[in-house]
């Protein structure tokens, strides 16, 4: 490579639980700069989870953790091409692409949702993720099937 790689930017934690992943999360949401909005929507999904979460003992924090937790898959598949034909080909994720994709599918599947206002469809996924349902769930299950299907292929990683 003739350039060198781009540093991190360090992200800070957000204003209300001092935590760095929801800001990142909320860097995912956030459309046209709106980053007050997002957090604004965040956070009402939050107080939306807390009021559905019923008989659990954890906060609605640790419910959206257990949530992201329950749709970030761990392997996926890339198209190889070898001798003419294309394989898919199983492959570990790195780690902050695994956040990076769980943010995005549960962002994804929250936005197609029927709902009123974003927060009310967020705080609907974020409860259907952490109890292993929705749309982002079956996202990863579906590419742990597809990475199962083509595990016969994973000599050709590269």
């Amino acid at each position: 490579m003739r350039k060198s790689k781009p540093k991190k930017r360090v992200l800070l934690p957000d204003p209300k639980f001092g935590e760095i992943r929801v800001t990142r999360f909320v860097n995912d949401l956030m459309l046209d700069g709106k980053k007050t909005k997002c957090f604004q929507i965040f956070y009402d999904a939050l107080d939306i989870v807390e009021k559905k979460k019923g008989e659990t003992e954890s906060s609605a924090l640790e419910v959206w953790k257990k949530a992201l937790e329950n749709i970030t898959p761990a392997v996926e598949v890339k198209s190889r091409r070898v001798g003419g034909a294309t394989f898919q080909v199983p492959m570990e994720i790195r780690p902050d692409r695994k956040i990076s994709i769980g943010n995005k599918h549960l962002i994804d599947f929250a936005r197609k949702r029927s709902g009123r206002s974003m927060s009310e469809k967020l705080a609907a996924e974020i409860v259907a993720a952490f109890n292993d349902e929705g749309g982002a769930f079956k996202r990863k299950e579906d590419t742990h099937r597809m990475a199962e299907a083509n595990r016969a292929f994973a000599h050709f990683r590269f």
